[in-house]
């Protein structure tokens, strides 16, 4: 049967495209993925990358929200470190409760940045370190508050905002495990420690009120056309930006090209696609079988999707396609 779909949207700003258009962009994805019966659509917190709108992230997810009618909204994640616990709760409370049943809390403990821009975020008080504490003092700023206790998010306290744990390694799938939270691994990027984080979150994995057993959603990468040319054309733009970062050299989402190989030297092309390894890529048939193969693999509840693609109806197109795919499973 099909597995349940979801977005991952980086809010890409295409080259010669303002975060205006990038977010615009992002809530006509919402809307079109909405009515493809996809799941939930999560917005990432990055910041100082001139290629990403999505700093502001519980700013962006209202902003999707109100421009929706059903689609569930979330973060993917919130970087706790990054932020006092209570005004996530705050800001999430208030989410929570101008789109009751519809918001999720996807929380990592990267900086989603540069060391520089980390610092200028944290002015000292964190390196990542104290994220369990942070976490637990989170949770309980969401608890139904005790008669006398003096501190309380409002709105926050007492609201079911459902709390993911993001990772890219086995800290936070051990965490989440220890807690009964579900678990969002970022196989978008991390593809190597795929097995061993999933292996550790059910290891560990811990009843609780939120979860009575275990619930893995991956995140992968997916380009999908109508030929398997076209797919590896539109993906050129992500391996394009990923080629910018390991060079230094951040810019806005270009476009595609068809010939990675006049871009980037031998060790490049290795790293980028090594980081990209098990993304989803060809026509409808070629996905399929790759999509079934992932599955089995892994045994993942649910997938979240990015596909940063330079042209918006291409990228509409891709996601149509894929849950095309995903529904004849």
């Amino acid at each position: 049967m099909p597995i349940p779909l979801s977005v991952l949207d980086l809010c890409p700003i295409p080259a010669d495209k303002t975060p205006r258009d990038a977010l615009h962009n992002s809530l006509a994805l919402a809307r079109h993925c909405e009515n493809k019966g996809y799941q939930r659509i999560w917005v990432a917190e990055h910041h100082n990358m001139t290629g990403i709108a999505s700093a502001a992230t519980s700013v962006v997810m209202g902003f999707l929200a109100a421009g929706t009618e059903s689609i569930r909204i979330g973060s993917g994640g919130i970087m706790l470190p990054n932020h006092a616990p209570l005004q996530i709760a705050e800001q999430f409370g208030t989410l929570e409760s101008l789109y009751p049943g519809r918001i999720d809390l996807g929380l990592g403990r990267a900086p989603g940045t540069d060391q520089a821009t980390a610092a200028a975020l944290r002015r000292g008080r964190s390196d990542g370190e104290d994220f369990p504490q942070m976490l637990a003092e989170l949770r309980q700023l969401f608890a139904q508050p005790e008669p006398d206790q003096r501190l309380r998010a409002v709105p926050g306290a007492g609201l079911e905002v459902p709390v993911w744990l993001l990772g890219s390694s086995t800290f936070s799938a051990q965490l989440a495990g220890q807690l009964g939270l579900p678990f969002a691994f970022a196989g978008q990027f991390s593809p190597d420690y795929l097995h061993a984080a999933l292996a550790t979150y059910r290891e560990h994995f811990q009843p609780s009120e939120q979860l009575d057993e275990p619930y893995v959603m991956l995140g992968i990468n997916a380009f999908v056309a109508e030929t398997r040319d076209e797919a590896h054309y539109l993906a050129s733009s992500h391996q394009q930006s990923f080629l910018h970062l390991i060079r230094g050299t951040r810019g806005q989402l270009p476009p595609p090209v068809k010939d990675m190989d006049a871009l980037w030297q031998p060790h490049e092309r290795q790293h980028v696609l090594a980081t990209l390894a098990g993304t989803l890529i060809g026509d409808e048939q070629a996905v399929g079988e790759q999509l079934t193969s992932l599955l089995e693999r892994t045994g993942v509840n649910e997938l979240i999707v990015n596909s940063s693609i330079y042209d918006q109806s291409a990228r509409h197109d891709s996601y149509s396609r894929l849950m095309q795919v995903n529904q004849r499973l």
